[in-house]
């Protein structure tokens, strides 16, 4: 049997999440995310973020995908005027199949370090995007937390960029895809909280999609600003599901008592045994493992041994012999594949 490592959303979703969605199926509720599960979310989120007066009325809408979400919140950032700088790898930049230039905003790109965004580099864009009227202006700022390459903001550069971002009259916006997982992280400086993202983000989403709800995202609004008539570009967008309590039921199991972190941490957890497996083999890590994500240079034999047993991504060519291969691993990854992993490996390393 092959096992798949190509992504953290191959199973349907928890089965706490699946039970109350059979609890409820039944019952009948508001739409539009005016239900009682999406205010008890709100109520949850809000808790968490904080009980000043900054956030008890904080703004907090449900998306049905992480693509739709990112489209959503940058319609309600930028003018026509405005672009959105983000890294090379951004999702924004490489998977979402232009959308983001579909509906008129330029995705600035510049490069990153381990696939974070820099201060230095968003000085460079800022830089070049004064050469009014030809270019559009540089508004605002796309991060993912974990990164595209499984990497974690740490506190300190998050809190430089959010600075940075402020004094320049720019938004700071966090696609939250992997939040969880990067809120789970245990890499050295890199625990932060979801009340700190709020502090540090104009706008930003967790991701349910990747962390065991069916599907689904929900988007924090910190700025009081771009929460006006914030769902009316989600109704414009397609983005206000009609059943929205759907979304929010599962969002209320993954909430509660934290259990969208005990997962997270099963995953990274998971991860972080694929790559003490691969290092000790003698295999080179592309990036530090920090999440979910793990990214090794493997050479081409290894990749198609593997490849009987395992499904993951070849992500880089590097040369004729290596190239840098992507293993995911979720909330529901059994220790039983990762046994399974160390042993095909040393099966491996025995012909």
């Amino acid at each position: 049997m092959i096992y798949s490592f190509l992504n953290d959303y191959s199973e349907s979703a928890h089965p706490d999440i699946l039970a109350a969605l059979q609890d409820s199926h039944l019952q009948q509720h508001t739409g539009y995310g005016f239900d009682d599960y999406s205010e008890q979310v709100r109520e949850n989120l809000r808790q968490q973020l904080g009980n000043d007066d900054q956030h008890n009325d904080i703004a907090i809408h449900f998306g049905i995908t992480g693509t739709q979400a990112n489209l959503v919140c940058i319609a309600a950032m930028l003018s026509p005027i405005d672009g959105i700088i983000a890294c090379t790898s951004g999702h924004i930049a490489v998977n979402e199949a232009g959308a983001i230039e579909a509906t008129g905003h330029k995705v600035i790109t510049t490069h990153a370090t381990d696939g974070k965004l820099t201060v230095e580099a968003i000085e460079e864009i800022r830089q070049r995007h004064a050469f009014k009227p030809h270019v559009v202006r540089a508004k605002a700022v796309y991060i993912s937390n974990a990164t595209e390459l499984g990497t974690v903001y740490s506190y300190d550069e998050l809190a430089q960029l959010s600075a940075y971002c402020r004094d320049h009259d720019m938004y700071l916006f966090i696609d939250g895809a992997r939040l969880g997982a990067a809120l789970a992280s245990d890499a050295q400086q890199a625990q932060v909280t979801l009340a700190d993202i709020a502090k540090f983000a104009d706008i930003f989403w967790l991701g349910g999609t990747k962390m065991g709800a069916m599907f689904g995202e929900v988007i924090i609004i910190p700025n009081k600003q771009l929460a006006i008539d914030f769902n009316i570009y989600l109704k414009q967008h397609g983005g206000l599901l009609a059943k929205g309590y759907l979304l929010a039921l599962q969002f209320d199991i993954l909430l509660r008592d934290n259990k969208y972190l005990e997962m997270c941490r099963h995953a990274n957890s998971m991860a972080q045994q694929l790559a003490t497996a691969l290092q000790g083999k003698g295999c080179e890590l592309f990036v530090k493992t920090q999440s979910n994500q793990v990214f090794a240079i493997l050479p081409q034999a290894l990749i198609d041994y593997l490849e009987d047993y395992f499904a993951f991504y070849t992500w880089e060519k590097l040369d004729d012999d290596r190239s840098v291969v992507r293993f995911v691993t979720s909330w529901a990854t059994p220790q039983a594949q990762i046994d399974r992993f160390v042993a095909v490996l040393e099966a491996f390393s025995g012909k």
